[in-house]
């Protein structure tokens, strides 16, 4: 990744359906958690990869249903693409690997023979990928009956069953696991190969992940039976490999803290900031800090007391003042005021702030320059903004800082919004 000049500090490898993003978390608590400690930590020298089963079309449906942080790389459609970045730009040559010894049309007409196959929608039909349902007991006769096929028309292809219904037919060297063991042979040959990598699944098409050699690997407590089972089965004398007590993406930051792959402390669940100390000045974990204050704040789930109010004011400059995304300029002073008014008022509701893609540049020996995108969700939809804040360390508390300027504009895709309730 052309973002981070050296090798990543952490890389996390982590499926998204009841993995990173819990399905039965109407709150979504757990993946804000994760969010919250990855933008305050990580971001800013280490990697976030998603890899998926979805395809792309299913992957941003999921990505406009939850407070999904953008990674730097998603592996899609059972590990058959490789994309970079927002963009999500294709890798050519993770194409070209697939190619061999595939044909599409082939594993369509065999498996057209088949009646207890039921093709998935359309969009889960992929060039790397065919995809079908199929019952639990007829999973293995179809498997065997299927492998023997197509290997007599001269293919040589891998067979997934996951979830006890979902049947993948990929190029024999697809997969989760064969897509990260390419990329991290990729960073191997650039020099950038990451210090720690850590795998997060819950079901059968994950186990590739788990047989990538030297990494960490992560099962979380929610886990489904057929991974439990390849696990017994291959790797239960791995210390490398553990099923979390946690759910989902808490079983992830839970995995991080038993590896101590680094910070493992997700700064939504810290109540006194007062007392959170750390080595240094961090603009990602003071900007994740405000915002979560703010969210308590509107939720009413921080005491309203004019101590808090006096400590979110001295977080901003008294000559300093924010450009609001409608293009009005309003002080520090005055919006400061604004969210006296505004306690509680999002109580009871479903309302969240998240931070997405944090990134920093020190333009003085105490001054950063920290941009970053914002968003609200508040039950009906949600709204994000593109945000760039000018932070000071204060002198003689290098930890703590103070705000000197902020400048936001909603993002493209958020068109002409609405001012109402809108004020950091």
């Amino acid at each position: 990744m052309d973002r981070l000049c050296g090798p990543a500090r952490v890389m996390i490898v982590s499926d998204l359906d009841h993995t990173m993003v819990d399905h039965h978390d109407p709150d979504d608590l757990s993946l804000l958690r994760f969010n919250a400690l990855w933008e305050a930590h990580y971001r800013h020298d280490s990697l976030l990869v998603f890899s998926t089963g979805r395809s792309p079309t299913l992957y941003r449906k999921l990505r406009e249903q939850k407070p999904m942080l953008s990674p730097d790389i998603t592996i899609m459609s059972v590990g058959t693409e490789i994309t970079y970045g927002e963009a999500m730009l294709p890798d050519d040559g993770w194409e070209h690997v697939l190619n061999q010894k595939w044909d599409r049309e082939i594993v369509i007409e065999e498996a057209s023979h088949l009646s207890h196959l039921k093709f998935q929608s359309p969009t889960e039909q992929r060039p790397h990928k065919v995809s079908f349902y199929v019952e639990k007991e007829h999973a293995q006769e179809t498997i065997a009956t299927l492998s023997k096929t197509l290997k007599a028309r001269g293919l040589d292809v891998k067979i997934i069953y996951s979830g006890g219904i979902d049947l993948d037919i990929l190029p024999q060297g697809a997969g989760k696991g064969q897509a990260l063991a390419y990329l991290l042979e990729k960073f191997n040959s650039e020099g950038k190969l990451p210090t720690s990598t850590l795998v997060c699944g819950d079901s059968g098409n994950d186990a590739d992940l788990f047989s990538v050699p030297d990494v960490y690997g992560v099962m979380v407590s929610n886990a489904q039976e057929e991974l439990l089972q390849w696990h017994a089965e291959n790797a239960k004398d791995n210390p490398k490999i553990i099923h979390a007590t946690e759910r989902c993406a808490s079983g992830i930051i839970e995995a991080i803290g038993h590896f101590r792959l680094g910070a493992a402390i997700s700064p939504r669940d810290i109540t006194d900031y007062s007392q959170y100390k750390t080595e240094g000045f961090n603009p990602g974990l003071e900007v994740v800090k405000f915002y979560c204050l703010y969210e308590r704040w509107c939720r009413a789930d921080t005491e309203n007391s004019e101590k808090h109010l006096q400590d979110i004011k001295h977080t901003f400059s008294a000559n300093g003042a924010t450009v609001h995304p409608w293009g009005s300029e309003q002080s520090f002073s005055d919006a400061v005021g604004a969210l006296r008014n505004c306690y509680g008022d999002k109580q009871g509701k479903p309302f969240r702030v998240w931070i997405d893609r944090i990134s920093g540049q020190q333009i003085h020996s105490d001054t950063w320059v920290v941009k970053f995108r914002k968003w609200e969700f508040f039950g009906e939809g949600r709204r994000g903004c593109i945000t760039t804040a000018i932070l000071q360390s204060k002198a003689g508390q290098s930890e703590q800082c103070v705000w000197l300027h902020l400048h936001q504009t909603w993002l493209n895709e958020m068109g002409i919004m609405e001012e109402s309730g809108w004020i950091f």
